[in-house]
């Protein structure tokens, strides 16, 4: 066994001579949702050579490396796909936001904007982040939106509303687990049956927003049939 403790010894030694080391220079910094951390953090963007060294010297070039995301506060490196993770603050924008396009969604579907109707959004749009949210503003907001012949909603489930739904919902969608994305097209069927029955706009709506949401045609029909039920 001395000979093999030997060969270990030697390549312990020519380790400790010979090595790489990473020269890091800053390209960009800002704010990001650090995957060590579990919460939102200040970064640095990096791009590194790496460079030969010997007795610890640099020596020799061996070529780029990065870039990568160094996290100010663990200082874990991470690839650069970390920034497409949004931070806690604007997720959380990103869901308020979604919320209210549904809530209008919804309501512009429906036709005329009962009480009952209204009420349940802007339950729901207060919960999800906009406080002062009222029955008068949702409601003029969707006047707003009739009168507007170039807007989305003039449609019940034409090309508008589709693209609409989809600039705030594409973003959010992949962030959020199944659970989270059904629970979004409850909301919105809650909304609907407030006043009543599913309309034949407003069942074409909420088709919209489920897909908008990655949810399958079957759960979709589940999800609504679901809403129906009371609890």
């Amino acid at each position: 066994m001395l000979p093999v403790r030997g060969r270990d010894d030697r390549a312990a030694r020519a380790v400790r001579i010979l090595g790489t080391r990473t020269a890091w220079t800053s390209v960009g910094d800002g704010e990001f949702y650090c995957p060590g951390c579990g919460g939102d953090r200040n970064y640095q963007r990096l791009t590194g050579r790496r460079r030969l060294t010997v007795l610890g010297v640099p020596v020799l070039p061996r070529g780029a490396t990065g870039p990568v995301v160094e996290c100010a506060s663990c200082r874990h490196h991470f690839g650069t796909d970390a920034l497409d993770h949004p931070t806690t603050r604007r997720f959380s924008g990103m869901l308020r936001d979604a919320v209210h396009t549904i809530a209008l969604a919804v309501l512009a579907a429906g036709g005329t904007c009962s009480r009952t109707a209204l009420e349940t959004a802007a339950a729901a749009v207060r919960a999800a982040g906009f406080d002062g949210c009222t029955e008068e503003q949702l409601a003029a907001l969707v006047e707003a939106l009739a009168a507007d012949t170039g807007r989305v909603f003039e449609q019940p489930c034409g090309a508008g509303l589709t693209i609409e739904l989809h600039e705030a919902l594409d973003p959010l969608a992949p962030h959020l687990a199944a659970a989270g994305r059904e629970s979004l097209l409850l909301k919105a069927a809650r909304i609907a049956l407030a006043d009543g029955p599913y309309t034949p706009a407003e069942r074409d709506a909420l088709t919209t927003i489920g897909a908008a949401l990655t949810l399958r045609t079957d759960d979709v029909t589940r999800l609504l049939a679901a809403a129906r039920t009371p609890s």
